[in-house]
C-alpha cells in the first residue's frame, strides 16, 4: 500500500474493529525484471513506492495500534543478499527493507516490540506457475541454485512467520531468517 489515505482508512478500520495489534507482518513487493540500462525512472519510482514506501508507512501506522510489546515481520527477499542482475532495483528495495529490521529494533527496544526480517527464496506460487517464467524457473532448478533441490511452499513461509510472531522468539530480534532452501547461504 503506497497511497498513504489508503492506509489512514485501512488502520481506522481496525482501530474501530479491534482496538489494537500485536502482531505486524508488512509484505509489499512487486519485482519486475529489468536490466541496467533499462530501468526507466517510472519503474523505479514504482518499486521504491511499493516495496519500501508501503512497508514504511504501514508499519509506522500500524505502531500507533501496538502496544508496548510486540512484534513486526518484515517480509523481505533472497534478493538482497544474492546479485541477480535483472532485479538489481528490486534488491536495492529489499536491502532497505533489512536495514529497517535492524535499525527499527533499536529504535523499538524501549516498548519491547520485535522486529525481524523474513527472507523467502524461490516459493512456489502462482507467478512461478506460469508460462510466462517457466524457462526461467527450469534454468533454476537444472542449475542447482536450490540445496534443496525444490521450490519452498508458502506454508513453509507462513511457519516461519508464525514462529517469529510467536512468543517462541521472544529472544529472537533484529534478524533475518531465510526460508530459502539454503540459496542464500552458498
Amino acid at each position: 500500500m503506497a497511497n498513504l489515505d489508503d492506509l489512514d482508512r485501512f488502520f481506522t478500520q481496525i482501530k474501530q474493529e479491534k482496538g489494537k495489534l500485536d502482531i505486524v507482518f508488512a509484505n509489499a513487493g512487486i519485482a519486475p525484471m529489468t536490466s541496467l540500462g533499462n530501468i526507466t525512472e517510472e519503474a523505479y519510482d514504482l518499486l521504491f513506492n511499493v516495496n519500501v514506501k508501503g512497508l514504511l508507512f504501514t508499519v509506522q501506522n500500524a505502531l500507533q495500534l501496538m502496544p508496548d510489546v510486540g512484534s513486526i515481520i518484515l517480509n523481505a527477499s533472497i534478493a538482497a543478499s544474492k546479485g541477480i542482475a535483472s532485479l538489481s532495483v528490486y534488491s536495492a528495495t529489499k536491502t532497505a527493507v533489512r536495514s529497517f529490521a535492524r535499525t527499527w529494533t533499536v529504535g523499538l527496544k524501549d516498548r519491547r516490540i520485535r522486529v525481524n526480517a523474513l527472507s523467502p527464496g524461490y516459493i512456489d506460487t502462482a507467478l512461478w506457475r506460469s508460462d510466462s517464467v517457466a524457462e526461467i524457473r527450469a534454468n533454476i532448478m537444472s542449475s542447482g541454485t536450490v540445496p534443496s533441490g525444490r521450490f519452498g511452499t508458502d506454508d513453509e513461509v507462513a511457519k516461519v512467520a508464525v514462529f517469529l510472531a510467536s512468543d517462541d522468539s521472544s529472544y529472537v530480534t533484529g534478524t533475518e531468517l531465510f526460508v530459502d532452501g539454503g540459496v542464500a547461504q552458498i
